[in-house]
């Protein structure tokens, strides 16, 4: 079950945690975000490789690729054993947009979206099940964490995938980070 709470561009909360999925659903779709809770219980090893995680899901992939027309679709996993885990997270820690719509279907693990609308952040904790659509032009950023487990299926409509264009800000640092948010969580 996912988990939303909003910010101020200063980094002061604007209000408490929300874990209730319709509450979350109903206040990203008014800024054009949408946000689902799909099953996901087809049985995954922690070593599934991308071509094993589009198999298990290639209904769900088919779903959504009626509803939207992808071209592209990829699995982006990491593990706290992942040699490379710092370089990923630094990566996806910088704020960007896409000129493309992004969809994560999160099919293990956990992970923080940032979503810097109008003055706003929105913290949108995804876990197992959670389908969030990230619209083009939207800043965003995405942490994973210090010891990253997460593993997700992203669909682009563009046959390029994941491409960035990184906005140079620093406002990221203002917010708390994976391990701060999910351990308040707890």
């Amino acid at each position: 079950m996912g988990k939303l709470r909003i910010y101020n561009e200063d980094g002061t909360a604007s209000g408490d945690v929300i874990s209730n999925n319709d509450t979350i659903r109903e206040l990203l779709a008014a800024k054009g975000v949408e946000f689902e809770v799909w099953s996901t219980t087809a049985a995954l090893s922690p070593a599934a490789e991308q071509n094993e995680v589009i198999a298990a899901f290639q209904q769900d992939i088919d779903t959504l690729n009626t509803r939207y027309g992808f071209k592209s679709v990829d699995v982006v996993a990491l593990r706290p054993d992942h040699p490379d885990k710092k370089m990923f997270r630094e990566k996806f820690l910088s704020e960007h947009t896409h000129a493309d719509f992004e969809v994560r279907l999160f099919v293990d693990g956990s992970g923080l979206f940032y979503l810097h609308l109008d003055d706003k952040v929105y913290l949108v904790f995804c876990e197992k099940g959670d389908l969030i659509s990230v619209p083009a032009n939207v800043t965003h950023w995405f942490d994973m964490g210090i010891n990253p487990d997460f593993k997700c299926i992203r669909l682009f409509t563009s046959e390029e995938g994941w491409l960035a264009d990184f906005t140079g800000s620093d406002i990221a640092n203002h917010f708390p980070d994976y391990d701060t948010f999910s351990g308040s969580l707890a």
